[in-house]
């Protein structure tokens, strides 16, 4: 699909690297995530207030709009006519079993609710992996257009509608005091109590704390050095899947539960820049691995 991004020097025409498998996975979802991307802007000019549109999902504070189910059906009408074999996952209810081998893992809109409030942390993200391995990862951030992209090994680079891609480093920050943190709430009571909680003993211990609404891109900040450190419990696959294998290409340590995992499972997910990982892997380490509402509710 037609684009204006200038693609990495891996996926430029005539690198005998583009023909991996990885490469080109992700040179179909960068087209997929353009197109789309600019799909749901125009489609909220034309909605105006979105809240009129939303409806209820997990909880009253999560809502799922017109748009959220528009982009997921895009995306996932593109990629069965580029691959119809491969297996797909979507956050609003897409399901495709995989012939071969790569399962398409996809957010339309992460970070909704910023969405729907008009603040510009929003973005669809697209993944690509291969018998439970990310392979390929597609961030962009609707509002602002900026796309991070990752193929395995190729690293992972920052690409602008007509600007030259800027390959990305984690943060070189060294120290815990100085350490700007990212982490994100759930939106189930009980939870976001624990999670409080949580917040109140890392917060005396790290320079701030930033709360952005979009797990995917806060994953991307990490990459792009803007959060030295970040962390949040109850993900699912397509919240982190992509932004994971970005930050990890940029050189960011990072520990997820498996892609198989459920969000309701509530593990912990925690990415830094890798002169901080050993302090702040400690740090993770003092706070609860897991924030079920069942061990929650036992009490």
């Amino acid at each position: 699909m037609e684009h204006s991004f200038i693609l990495p020097p891996f996926l430029a025409d005539g690198d005998q690297q583009s023909t991996d498998e990885s490469a080109e996975l992700l040179s179909l979802s960068i087209g997929i995530a353009a197109h789309v991307a600019e799909v749901i802007q125009d489609k909220r000019r034309e909605l105006g207030d979105l809240r009129d549109f939303s409806q209820s999902k997990s909880s009253l504070e999560d809502p799922v709009t017109v748009v959220d189910s528009l982009a997921e059906d895009l995306i996932t009408e593109k990629i069965k006519e580029a691959r119809p074999q491969d297996g797909l996952i979507g956050e609003e209810g897409s399901a495709a079993s995989s012939i071969s081998g790569i399962t398409w893992i996809v957010d339309p809109i992460d970070g909704t609710v910023n969405f729907i409030y008009g603040h510009p942390n929003y973005a669809v993200s697209i993944a690509a992996a291969r018998d439970g391995e990310v392979v390929s990862g597609c961030v962009i951030n609707v509002a602002t257009r900026e796309l991070y992209v990752a193929a395995r090994g190729q690293g992972a680079y920052l690409l602008g509608e007509g600007a030259e891609p800027r390959r990305l480093q984690a943060s070189q920050e060294d120290t815990l005091q100085t350490t700007l943190v990212g982490t994100g709430f759930s939106y189930a009571a009980l939870r976001r109590q624990a999670q409080a909680k949580i917040l109140q003993s890392i917060l005396p211990t790290v320079r701030d704390i930033r709360r952005m609404g979009s797990a995917a891109l806060d994953l991307c900040a990490v990459a792009t050095g803007r959060l030295d450190a970040y962390y949040e419990h109850a993900l699912n696959a397509w919240d982190f899947a992509a932004g994971l294998l970005i930050a990890r290409e940029s050189g960011a340590v990072a520990v997820a539960p498996a892609l198989s995992q459920s969000g309701d499972d509530a593990n912990l997910l925690w990415a830094c820049g890798p002169r901080i990982a050993e302090d702040f892997s400690k740090l993770m380490g003092e706070i609860p691995q897991e924030l079920s509402l069942s061990t929650l509710e036992a009490g």
